[in-house]
């Protein structure tokens, strides 16, 4: 299969290109790591003016209809960006919702906007980001509950700006049944999904930032990245990126939960190796907090393994 993005889909990318290099997004992660939501929100914001939440929500609730194709671009942009927040959440609460019409009139239109931030838990041990979340959605079995009195505490994390909460007990119930496990379903496959193309953005930032550097950094009078060694290195980690791009935009065409978990496989394990390859290349100073690519280096990793280990996800390939 040969896909081709269209003209205005190439144009839509451009431009989240060019909002989000003009915003200054390591700010913007560094402030939202410490809990400082401010610089994270106005983004979010402006995010919102271009469509990006839109494209999952159902036309009823003042949304763009469901969108896969421009959803996979926007998160690429978002992950290559290190955007911080709940974005694949809001978009899979958004995919819960549209799915249960009776409780999705309240939230949906402000998603669609961009004025609410959302969180979601599918029977999981954290939801990301509820403290800077407008509603928590939380899904234990066949009921959907939306989370009140706050939240539980903050967990461990390997990238400071994905803040883990512990689920917090108790809240409203918003519905019960099949329908709510057929509707979290459609939600979790639509996460997996959308942090694969995240997944992707974020080992092509660090692939590029690594290119750079090499180019710069001098060792016996030459740029390091005139080494031999150094350009297989590089080349290995285009490949495998390369290779989870098809897979990524494949699996928006049919949202097949074997091509999603595909995808997610590639774009995860594709990423890991660009930051494995940006650590040992920059050297010691990779280490950093204050280099900017440590933004990036401590993404990958948890987003491999969100909302679908590596080995969860090639389970379901084999199964079909």
């Amino acid at each position: 299969m040969r896909f081709l993005l269209d003209a205005e889909q190439a144009e839509f990318g451009r431009t989240l290109d060019r909002l989000l290099g003009a915003a200054d997004t390591p700010t913007v992660i560094r402030a939202w790591s410490s809990g400082d939501h401010g610089p994270g929100r106005a983004l979010w914001e402006r995010l919102g003016g271009t469509g990006v939440f839109a494209l999952g929500v159902p036309e009823a609730f003042d949304g763009a209809g469901f969108l896969p194709v421009e959803l996979a671009l926007s998160y690429v942009e978002l992950g290559r960006h290190g955007v911080p927040g709940p974005v694949v959440e809001t978009a899979a609460v958004a995919r819960l919702l549209g799915c249960l019409p009776e409780v999705a009139k309240e939230w949906l239109p402000q998603i669609a906007s961009g004025d609410a931030v959302v969180s979601l838990g599918v029977d999981s041990s954290y939801v990301l980001d509820a403290d800077s979340a407008d509603a928590v959605f939380v899904v234990s079995g066949d009921e959907l509950r939306l989370a009140s009195g706050g939240h539980g505490p903050l967990l461990p994390s390997a990238d400071p700006a994905r803040r883990l909460y512990a689920p917090a007990d108790g809240g409203t119930l918003l519905a019960r049944g099949p329908d709510v496990q057929d509707a979290a379903a459609r939600a979790v496959d639509l996460a997996s999904f959308l942090t694969a193309a995240q997944s992707l953005g974020v080992g092509l930032s660090l692939l590029h930032r690594t290119v750079e550097y090499v180019t710069q950094r001098t060792q016996f009078g030459v740029p390091i990245g005139s080494f031999q060694a150094v350009k297989h290195r590089l080349a290995d980690a285009l490949t495998g990126l390369e290779f989870a791009r098809p897979l990524v935009f494949g699996a928006a065409l049919s949202l097949a939960p074997g091509d999603i978990a595909a995808a997610k496989v590639a774009t995860g394990e594709a990423s890991y190796a660009a930051a494995r390859a940006a650590l040992q290349l920059h050297g010691a100073i990779g280490y950093t907090q204050e280099l900017d690519l440590s933004l990036w280096l401590r993404k990958a990793r948890p987003l491999r393994d969100a909302w679908g280990t590596p080995a969860a996800c090639r389970a379901r390939v084999l199964g079909g």
